[in-house]
């Protein structure tokens, strides 16, 4: 019997991308939920795996986007029962508030490629392939969370200090490990007018076609290190 992984999603274009494919070949089944469009599960700790993927609003948008309150409380659930969780970007502010941290706007909106410094611990998790020579992440946030309590600090960049963090069988990331080239063609439409005030599309696809190559080799194996952490 396949293991399910159910992957709340907020924007067609910030899905698994590459990680689909390494959590479909260790056996998962991925299912996804739109969030505010899709009715949340009633049993918020059915699924095997929960990913809680990007999106362009704040945790803290409670008025505007009614449905992050109900985000929060079923990932609540699911971090007191120890039942694993995958936060990426937006999906990592919501693990944190669900932890009780604060989720803020931060100094500057950080935006495209650049490299991780590992913690210590960071070194030995998952996130540790993300810092290898050649390789760099994506960046596309402008609000920060204060580190959970209890939880590891994973990884920084110069402009962020929590970029990463773990507890217990529980992994965020701030930056979008997820992406690959292709994926991100979708980005280059859905984020045009931020990348077009920020470093430009041309520039943006050359920079992707420089370092994408390199740190899709990361999407397996960070995956499969993270797996073989929880089961």
């Amino acid at each position: 019997m396949m293991a399910s992984l159910l992957a709340i999603r907020h924007v067609a274009y910030e899905d698994l991308d590459g990680f689909e494919i390494p959590f479909q070949k260790r056996g998962f089944a991925c299912t996804y939920l739109d969030a505010w469009y899709d009715d949340f599960p009633s049993d918020p700790l059915e699924a095997d795996v929960l990913v809680v993927l990007g999106a362009p609003v704040g945790v803290y948008e409670l008025t505007d986007f009614p449905f992050i309150s109900e985000e929060i409380d079923l990932v609540r659930l699911r971090l007191q029962a120890g039942r694993p969780v995958f936060g990426v970007c937006f999906g990592s502010q919501i693990m944190a508030a669900a932890m009780g941290a604060k989720v803020v706007k931060g100094p500057d909106f950080e935006f495209g490629w650049a490299p991780l410094n590992l913690t210590p611990s960071g070194s030995t998790s998952p996130l540790k392939h993300y810092g290898a020579s050649g390789r760099s992440v994506f960046h596309c946030h402008g609000d920060t969370f204060d580190l959970p309590k209890d939880a590891e600090l994973l990884a920084s960049t110069d402009a962020y200090v929590n970029q990463g963090f773990s507890l217990g069988p529980h992994l965020a990331m701030q930056f979008h490990g997820e992406v690959t080239e292709r994926g991100l063609r979708r980005w280059y439409i859905g984020h045009s007018a931020r990348i077009r005030s920020s470093i430009g599309q041309s520039t943006l696809r050359l920079q992707t076609e420089d370092v994408a190559a390199a740190t899709s080799v990361a999407h397996d194996l960070v995956v499969g290190d993270w797996l073989h952490q929880i089961r």
